[in-house]
């Protein structure tokens, strides 16, 4: 459920490029030469400076390690221009961001599994834990608005009604993934979630006309093959208390939940394209305030006519480790999904969506390795094979679209 807000950003706005060693600056110039990037010329002179003979340059013997060891000093330069560009407040916020980023998400998906793993049973209570705390985002939206000079963007019909679509799709995603985790390990869940990549792209591509390139169709291609490797290996991570039929069901609502991912990250942008026009701090922050106050909504209609607040006392009482583990368990599961928000949108706006993309590729690792540590997942070879490819897939993802940006900006 916490890939929902990371990955719908990342379709709104420009992936920022990577500093290349040739960068083209302002395309062709009006004498028609390709200006390149004094910075990198000068870079490669250095490097490679070697004396002319007659008609024949000689350039001297660098090795691989050279060549490396060059580089590494050139990236350390550029660490420290940057650093020295920003002030210190600016660097403890991102480090700040970054480290709620990465506990927060993944928290959250361990507690879904530790409320099923201790006596929980449905699926329309973690569905409602998940945007429970939206008045969270809410709370910081407010100063956000005070202290940006911003005024609320003007919501007519579309927009509402738009809000209103996204929030009942944010709402069927929720129940799926719960139904994942209440059948599935949360190192397994979080592997298999990973796929919402494939179907962000696809979707992207037919909705909003997204480019896909080699890189993109690679990352496709890879993370498919992580989760057949899953799929292959089902018999090995599967619960005593779970069935057969219930562990391909949670399978399958992994996959479907990740395939409407996939079709509300396209939605999103197409609303930003076709409504919004910009995309800034506070109008990401709108947006998912809205959009999880509908889903908050009609995931509330769902748990009075399944009941299950009435029966949340009785499943307090049988849980393991009390009433107050219970109730625990429920408020920080909310709380951390919604910092794990507010971390994310700080690293895209501090920082950039590159930054973001990595951090999301490190996060998938990063549940599997708490899940076995925390709550003894199994972890077999085929899991740590498919772990791996994942992680492959993501870097291959994060370079198509940085790539891609980088062609359609010039």
């Amino acid at each position: 459920m916490e890939h929902l807000y990371l990955m719908y950003i990342y379709t709104v706005q420009t992936w920022q490029t990577w500093d290349l060693t040739f960068k083209i600056q302002g395309g062709f110039n009006s004498g028609g030469s390709m200006e390149l990037d004094q910075e990198a010329l000068s870079r490669s002179n250095d490097f490679f400076r070697g004396s002319h003979s007659g008609d024949r340059v000689e350039r001297p013997h660098h090795t691989p390690s050279d060549f490396l060891r060059h580089e590494i000093k050139v990236l350390k330069n550029k660490a420290w221009k940057a650093y020295k560009e920003k002030p210190i407040s600016y660097w403890i916020l991102l480090v700040l961001s970054i480290a709620v980023m990465l506990v927060a998400f993944p928290a959250s998906s361990l507690l879904s599994r530790i409320y099923y793993a201790n006596g929980g049973k449905s699926k329309w209570i973690i569905s409602w834990v998940a945007v429970a705390g939206w008045p969270l985002t809410a709370l910081v939206l407010l100063p956000a608005y005070f202290f940006c000079k911003k005024f609320p963007t003007p919501l007519n019909f579309k927009l509402i009604l738009s809000y209103m679509v996204l929030g009942f799709l944010s709402a069927a995603d929720n129940l799926m993934y719960a139904y994942a985790y209440a059948y599935l390990p949360a190192s397994t869940a979080a592997l298999l979630a990973s796929s919402s990549l494939i179907f962000s792209a696809l979707f992207g591509y037919i909705i909003v006309n997204n480019k896909l390139n080699a890189s993109i169709l690679n990352a496709v291609v890879i993370i498919t093959a992580a989760v057949t490797i899953i799929a292959l290996d089902s018999d090995s991570d599967r619960y005593g208390n779970v069935s057969n039929s219930q562990y391909i069901m949670g399978f399958i609502w992994d996959i479907l939940g990740s395939a409407l991912h996939g079709l509300i990250f396209a939605l999103s942008e197409l609303i930003f394209v076709k409504f919004l026009g910009r995309v800034s701090f506070h109008v990401v922050l709108e947006q998912q305030v809205m959009v999880s106050l509908f889903a908050f909504l009609f995931t509330t209609i769902g748990v009075i006519i399944d009941k299950s607040f009435q029966r949340m006392p009785s499943e307090a009482r049988s849980f393991k480790g009390g009433e107050s583990s219970y109730n625990m368990v429920l408020i920080w599961g909310a709380i951390t999904f919604q910092l794990g928000v507010l971390g994310g949108t700080a690293v895209l706006f501090l920082a950039s969506t590159v930054l973001a993309g990595v951090l999301n590729a490190v996060r998938v690792p990063l549940t599997s390795i708490a899940a076995v540590v925390l709550l003894h997942d199994p972890m077999s070879g085929f899991k740590i094979v498919s772990l791996i490819i994942s992680f492959w897939g993501f870097s291959s993802y994060i370079y198509g679209s940085s790539s891609s940006s980088e062609v359609s900006s010039k």
